[in-house]
C-alpha cells in the first residue's frame, strides 16, 4: 500500500477549492480541483481518484503539483512546440521578397505563387516546407495569396489605347435592340 497522501499547501479549504472549480472553465482543471477537495475532506485517495475519473497515482502526481504551485499548478501545460523553420530576420526578408515581387529574368516567373515561393525559400534559406506552410507564413506576415493580374514586361500602353474601340459618350451600341414597353 502507498504512503498516505499529504497536502501540505493549506491556503485553500475544500469548500474554497470547490468554489474555484465552479468558476473554472477548463474541465481537466475542474476534475483535479474536485479530487483534491475530496482528499482534503478526508476521503481515501483511491475513492477520490475514481470519483473524478483518474487513477490513484495520477491524483498523487496532481497533489504534488498542487503542493508546489497551488491552483495554477493544476492547469494543463502546453509544450513549446516545434522550433520555427525561419528566424525573424528571415521572415522579414521573405516579406520584403514577396512585396518586391519576382524578377522575371532571375526567377522565371511574373508573379509569386506558393510553389514558387517554396522553391525560393529552399534556395535562399536551405529550408524545405510545404506549400501550405508558405500560405500560413503569408497570412502571419499580413499578406494575401491573391496577386494582381500579371502584365507582360514589354507591353505598350500607347498601342493598347490605340487598339481600344471607343464609343462617344451618350451614343448607343448599334447592335442593342430595345424591347417595346
Amino acid at each position: 500500500m502507498g504512503a498516505a497522501l499529504e497536502i501540505t499547501l493549506t491556503t485553500h479549504t475544500a469548500t474554497e477549492l470547490r468554489s474555484i472549480a465552479s468558476r473554472c472553465r477548463v474541465g481537466c482543471q475542474v476534475r483535479r480541483l474536485l479530487a483534491i477537495a475530496s482528499v482534503l475532506e478526508g476521503r481515501p485517495r483511491t475513492a477520490a481518484a475514481e470519483q473524478n475519473g483518474m487513477d490513484r497515482q495520477t491524483l498523487r502526481d496532481w497533489v504534488h503539483r498542487y503542493n508546489e504551485s497551488g491552483v495554477d499548478g493544476l492547469k494543463s501545460r502546453r509544450g513549446s512546440g516545434r522550433t520555427a523553420a525561419l528566424t525573424a530576420a528571415q521572415m522579414e526578408e521573405l516579406r520584403e521578397l514577396v512585396i518586391a515581387g519576382p524578377d522575371p529574368l532571375l526567377h522565371n516567373v511574373v508573379r509569386w505563387r506558393c510553389l514558387d515561393l517554396r522553391a525560393e525559400v529552399t534556395r535562399r534559406f536551405s529550408v524545405t516546407v510545404n506549400e501550405g506552410t508558405i500560405g500560413k507564413w503569408l497570412r502571419q506576415l499580413g499578406l494575401t495569396r491573391l496577386q494582381p493580374r500579371p502584365f507582360h514586361p514589354k507591353k505598350d500602353a500607347e498601342a493598347q489605347k490605340a487598339f481600344k474601340k471607343t464609343l462617344p459618350i451618350g451614343s448607343e451600341r448599334p447592335c442593342s435592340a430595345r424591347l417595346p414597353a
